[in-house]
């Protein structure tokens, strides 16, 4: 079965910027199998997209999907304040309510143009089951690529840590969960990663085996790290070093590692992270929202950084919209370094090709030949994008919008901005019921 989608503008995110007006793009097998202008070749079924901007489906490079099930708590607190309140509240999580959030949160995403999801679940309290299954297999349902983690804590309060003991797991239990995880992947749709929590919630033990342990099993490492000038004061009270120089010292500054947030970061921490090939994932709306300040993006990418974006949990962004993270980032790379920091492109670029380097994927991010046909195309003919002379920038400057249709593998699992695969409704009608338990 081929599918040849005409009368768009087609945005590749290929090394050169190609873009095809009036363009026209082949899929065949969940593949990118042609594209381009002018003569278009034969297929099975022909779409016209109506002068529709296609590009690379988004890709979320951090989240905490069990999050939105506790939206606008602890409004005023930073960071830490922020966990305290929350933590014992997230406790009480179990298959069910897991299953219903991550419902909510994919579907969430993939209605704004996000094909692939990195989740950082790190919460396994003792006696809970079966959660980073029931977030795979609502991904699975919906139709969008996951990349789940088997996160971790093991430092709790009573040890020095910040969250509290009833959270926290033994530390062999823990990589034992974290070895038996890796058996979940697929190679395409289903991803797993190694990904202890925080300095702050993870002892100096755990967070080394769990780098031994990932290497020795091929997956890649995950996580927060330099998000606020707490944690840094925290770490150097804790280990007497930055959060920076406590992961060097554990092995963890590698091209199989991404951190999230990266705020804080001297000029020589760039330069490190650069020279060691350490990824970022750049989470604008939850940095703001809490208050932990601006990522130094543009500082990041003018030495060869990999930068993606991240949505970040909905309890501290309490919206799941990776399309809207391409505009914030946009915005706020401005308003650190002025309206030459960032163009539209750039922006767009983090979250769709600079996500896929993140995550180590050299086959999404981009629409070329032989790539994944995960694709987002948005309409044009709305209100929003009236006189707007480029379409590109009109739509990023715009946002955030939802997706009219979007293709993973090839397949449609967003079509006239209705999920495919699932009832918006019942979806968020479950999701309200479950996120009740959960009370302040």
């Amino acid at each position: 079965m081929t599918t040849l989608l005409v009368n768009a503008h087609v945005v590749t995110m290929d090394d050169e910027g190609t873009e095809h007006d009036d363009g026209w793009i082949l899929l065949a097998d969940g593949l990118v199998s042609d594209l381009g202008t002018g003569r278009r070749p034969d297929a099975d079924d022909v779409q016209d997209l109506g002068g529709a901007v296609v590009t690379p489906g988004l890709v979320n490079t951090h989240h905490h999907l069990w999050q939105n099930l506790t939206r606008a708590r602890a409004q005023e607190e930073n960071l830490f304040g922020w966990l305290k309140a929350l933590y014992p509240v997230w406790a009480a999580i179990d298959e069910e309510a897991e299953y219903a959030a991550a419902r909510a949160g994919l579907a969430e995403l993939a209605l704004s143009g996000c094909t692939t999801v990195f989740d950082h679940h790190y919460l396994f309290p003792p006696g809970a089951t079966g959660l980073l299954e029931a977030e795979i297999r609502a991904a699975q349902e919906l139709g969008v690529r996951i990349v789940a983690s088997r996160g971790s804590m093991d430092l709790g309060e009573s040890d020095g840590g910040l969250p509290p003991d009833s959270v926290v797991e033994d530390r062999d239990a823990a990589l034992a969960a974290t070895e038996q995880a890796a058996t979940l992947a697929d190679g395409a749709m289903v991803g797993i990663a190694v990904a202890p929590c925080s300095p702050f919630s993870v002892t100096r033990e755990l967070m080394a085996e769990s780098a031994e342990l990932g290497r020795r099993l091929g997956l890649p490492l995950h996580t927060h790290l330099a998000e606020t000038a707490e944690e840094e004061e925290y770490c150097r009270e804790l280990y007497g070093c930055t959060p920076v120089e406590y992961l060097e010292e554990l092995g963890w500054l590698a091209g199989d590692v991404w951190c999230a947030h990266c705020v804080h970061l001297s000029a020589a921490e760039v330069l490190k992270f650069a020279a060691n090939d350490v990824g970022v994932a750049h989470c604008p709306s939850s940095n703001m929202r809490l208050g932990a300040g601006i990522a130094p993006v543009r500082a990041l990418l003018a030495e060869g950084v990999r930068v993606g974006l991240g949505v970040d949990g909905s309890a501290s962004n309490e919206r799941g919209d990776l399309f809207l993270e391409v505009k914030q980032a946009l915005l706020v790379a401005r308003a650190r370094g002025g309206p030459q920091s960032m163009t539209a492109r750039d922006a767009l670029r983090l979250g769709t090709r600079g996500g896929a380097a993140v995550l180590g994927r050299d086959d999404i991010g981009e629409l070329t030949s032989g790539k994944r046909a995960d694709l987002a195309v948005w309409r044009t003919d709305g209100l929003e994008l009236g006189g707007a002379s480029d379409p590109v920038g009109g739509l990023v400057l715009s946002g955030p919008h939802r997706v009219d249709r979007l293709y993973v593998a090839g397949e449609e699992v967003v079509h006239d901005g209705q999920l495919v695969r699932a009832d918006e409704e019942a979806v968020a009608k479950e999701h309200r019921r479950q996120a009740a338990r959960f009370k302040e």
